[in-house]
């Protein structure tokens, strides 16, 4: 599947709002080029229009008048001696007798242009103004022409009586002054649009979308919430829901999606609460006969006749496995004073002092292992319940004896940890071994209730599989974390606890 990043164009902006934003003004921009280029060419053609009415009006009566007086002395140096009467300042002729330009003139008070000789030079006009005059049909049709010597002009050619071609001209310098105002003008007005649009568009797509934006916040509302575990308020649902629009729509499948949401919660809730007054209740209802099982046993062994070898292993194990059913309701009954929320004592506990106890316990239960300690010189203090956090260190401790062979290396380490500004600082006890590790699969269970690792690990354990579950949940009490990594040849469990701040009130 293609990502959602290479799917987005480069350049476009990232959310609706400014795509939006972006396709009306792009829209509204190729819709000024289009009214712009259209108007120009139609106010250039009509302006080309007027000055060819002109030219055909004239004639070619200017470029006529040339051959006839080029030659006389005093005449209108500007128009070469020809008949200017009637004719606009800057009013350009020319006559061509077979394909060579005999006669030139203009008629302009600013422009100075010889008279043409009787040889029929014409020094004003260069090679290529005479070759684009020559090359000019004789069909009474205007055509627009770059003269070297004048500028832009609109010339148009027509026969004369004696075979020749006269070639008449007006500039086009005040046509091209017009439509270069008018672009000026349409710059301006299509820019201050654009301007105008963008700034209503965004306030009129802002509030088009002010329902989806509001959706969007209740689903980051919705994805802030720990969905986890314990009771859930969801929070209220968007209240645009016309069916008629597409963001109705969208809030109408929101709020749906949030009451089925509320209902699997509440569901999923109540069977939690169910299954831990069951286990509360259980727990109490087995510690009675739990307690009689184990007299019975121990009255029993104490009976002064003879008793059978198998009676005396029956009842050995009678003993050993209440004990252990013992346990198990103890850890059971912890758990769930802990998932209801029952409050932890909050005392001052030196940590390295719970280490070193939980260790040298460690070492008598397990002196085949190699235990080692890594603690600060000063004691590290932290707020909590003394036989709790005692109970966090002698399950790790434990959980690292059983699942590991002999001779493996534990090492116990405590330090204080700086964190983030928001998190504060940190306590963090860690466990660390070098045995065979757990299956990569277990990482995110090992905490898990009833999980055991013993497909990677030995299986001479004999554990409930709620020794870690009891970690977690005493460490969370205690406003930590608890995380485990593993690979062969190294395991951690990690355990963070807040540094003690002020003692609470009471």
């Amino acid at each position: 599947m293609i990502p959602a990043r290479a799917r987005r164009v480069r350049g476009l902006p990232a959310t609706m709002r400014g795509r939006l934003i972006a396709g009306l003004l792009v829209l509204l921009a190729c819709a000024c080029a289009a009214v712009g280029i259209a108007s120009v060419l139609a106010l250039s053609r009509s302006l080309h229009s007027g000055i060819d009415h002109q030219l055909a009006q004239a004639g070619g009566r200017f470029a006529a008048s040339l051959e006839h007086s080029a030659a006389q002395p005093g005449k209108d140096r500007y128009a070469a001696g020809g008949d200017t009467r009637g004719q606009a300042a800057g009013t350009f002729g020319a006559r061509v007798l077979n394909g060579t330009v005999t006669h030139a003139g203009v008629v302009s008070p600013q422009r100075d242009m010889d008279d043409v000789s009787a040889a029929g030079a014409v020094p004003t006009l260069s090679a290529e103004d005479r070759a684009k005059l020559a090359g000019l049909p004789a069909d009474g049709r205007g055509r627009s022409v770059k003269l070297s010597w004048l500028g832009d002009y609109r010339l148009m050619a027509v026969p004369g009586a004696d075979g020749d071609k006269l070639v008449t001209g007006l500039p086009l310098v005040e046509a091209e002054g017009i439509v270069h105002r008018l672009q000026a003008v349409e710059a301006v007005v299509f820019a201050v649009a654009l301007v105008v649009t963008g700034v209503a568009g965004a306030l009129w797509v802002g509030a088009a979308l002010r329902p989806l934006r509001r959706v969007a916040a209740t689903a980051r509302v919705v994805t802030g919430l720990p969905l986890a575990d314990g009771e859930v308020a969801l929070p209220d649902g968007v209240p645009y829901t016309d069916p008629r629009t597409e963001v109705g729509q969208v809030g109408a499948a929101f709020n749906r999606m949030l009451e089925h949401v509320g209902d699997a919660l509440a569901r999923r809730h109540a069977v939690e609460q169910r299954l831990r007054t069951f286990a509360a209740d259980a727990g109490h209802e087995l510690r009675t006969p739990l307690a009689a099982i184990r007299g019975h046993a121990e009255l029993a062994r104490r009976h002064p006749g003879p008793v059978p070898p198998e009676v005396g292993r029956a009842l050995d194990r009678i003993q050993a496995e209440s004990v252990r059913m013992g346990r198990l309701v103890e850890d059971l009954l912890l758990l769930a004073r802990l998932d209801a929320g029952r409050p932890l004592l909050r005392d001052e506990v030196d940590l390295t002092r719970l280490v070193l106890d939980a260790t040298g316990d460690a070492r008598v239960a397990g002196p085949d292992h190699r235990w080692r300690l890594d603690l600060p010189e000063e004691p590290v203090m932290v707020r909590g319940d003394a036989d709790r956090l005692h109970q966090v260190l002698a399950n790790l401790l434990d959980n690292a004896r059983r699942h590991t062979p002999a001779g493996t290396t534990v090492l116990i380490t405590v330090r204080v940890r700086a964190a983030a500004a928001a998190d504060g600082t940190r306590v963090e006890l860690s466990v660390t071994d070098d045995g065979p590790g757990f299956p990569e699969e277990l990482a995110g269970e090992v905490f898990e209730r009833f999980v055991r690792a013993d497909q990677g690990r030995s299986r001479a354990s004999g554990g409930t599989g709620l020794g870690l579950a009891i970690v977690r949940a005493v460490v969370a009490a205690h406003g930590g974390s608890a995380e485990a990594e593993s690979r062969p040849g190294r395991t951690v469990f990690r355990i963070l606890l807040p540094a003690p701040g002020p003692a609470p009130h009471p």
